[in-house]
């Protein structure tokens, strides 16, 4: 194949490392560990999305939720277009309304990531909850961060543009978005983002409209510190994960508000055992961001810090320009192009 098919299959958006197995795939599965909760949790996801994806996102739901459970000795797929030819049929599912295919698992069991996994269609590949240390509403709405990733990756121009900011070093398997060399222990750094999501925290919680952009202009300035003290590409690879990782994690709690304004979980969903309600997840999720927030240290927390600083950017940007999201897709990897400073 061509170098760009090659970037193209091979161009992860990863949030835990990817793991391979040895088993060979041609042997005979069973279908009998797929259970009916995970039916249940998988159709729900794609319900929230469908009833409310493009109040989050325009066109959000043109995107193709190709989805890879993978469970411990099969992993199953489910609203795939092109199964490779390795998946057997084991039928029309009327819980999740889709064709499942099996096949003996490949992927580890506690993935959490979306990349062209199956016949270089973007995937969603996941564990059961009880193996991504989830509970069925963080699994189900973390479903919808991954299907943004689907998103992002669906646009014409995203692999060209991710390969135009030059981050790579020659890695052509796209595991450089997460291992790339960051400065995350350089101590004026790691000092100025503190200094930075502090004031990240201080401008979205700031709910006077005078105060609020008072402390957006302290923001803005900390962060113009923030970036004299990286290198270029050290700035654009801090850009494009505030982009990319931090935007999917805004988008998940731009879900759960919705959901917990306009949804009505279906009983099913309502019955399993490690059921919450939505408004109880909403506040565990805010108190989440704010307790990362203020307790986060980069030469500590790392990469994991940029989801946290990322979604708090988007918070903060949906109150100052409220048609952002139209430059998000064409304007890419630079946050800074979104803000209005008034």
């Amino acid at each position: 194949m061509g170098i760009n098919s090659f970037l193209k299959l091979n161009l992860f958006l990863i949030t835990l490392t990817l793991i391979l197995g040895s088993k060979n795939i041609y042997s005979q599965t069973d279908s009998s560990e797929l259970r009916l909760t995970d039916k249940v949790r998988i159709a729900e996801a794609v319900r929230m999305s469908d009833e409310f994806g493009d109040n989050v996102w325009s066109n959000f739901n043109q995107t193709l939720f190709a989805l890879l459970l993978v469970i411990n000795e099969n992993e199953y797929l489910f609203y795939h277009p092109s199964p490779s030819e390795d998946f057997l049929s084991i039928g029309f599912d009327s819980i999740t309304g889709c064709e499942i295919f099996v096949r003996e698992r490949i992927f580890s069991n506690n993935m959490l990531a979306t990349f062209p996994a199956v016949n270089g269609v973007s995937t969603i590949v996941v564990g059961q909850p009880e193996n991504t240390s989830r509970s069925s509403l963080d699994w189900t709405v973390t479903l919808l961060h991954e299907h943004f990733h689907q998103m992002q990756s669906s646009l014409p121009d995203y692999y060209e543009s991710v390969n135009s900011l030059d981050l790579s070093g020659g890695d052509e398997t796209g595991m450089w978005m997460l291992n790339y060399d960051f400065p995350y222990d350089d101590q004026s750094i790691s000092d100025q983002y503190s200094k930075l999501i502090q004031s990240a925290m201080n401008t979205y919680l700031s709910d006077d409209s005078v105060i609020f952009n008072v402390n957006l202009k302290k923001y803005i300035g900390e962060r113009e510190k923030f970036k004299s003290l990286l290198n270029v590409k050290d700035y654009r690879y801090f850009s494009f994960q505030i982009w990319q990782e931090g935007i999917a994690r805004y988008t998940e709690i731009k879900f759960t508000k919705i959901l917990k304004d306009e949804y009505s979980p279906t009983e099913s969903f309502k019955e399993l055992s490690d059921y919450i309600s939505i408004d109880s997840f909403y506040v565990n999720i805010i108190n989440k961001l704010l307790k990362s927030a203020d307790t986060q240290i980069l030469s500590f927390d790392k990469r994991n810090c940029f989801y946290t600083l990322g979604a708090l950017e988007g918070l903060i940007i949906d109150k100052t320009n409220h048609d952002w999201k139209d430059k998000y897709f064409t304007e890419k990897f630079f946050m800074e192009n979104y803000f209005n400073i008034y």
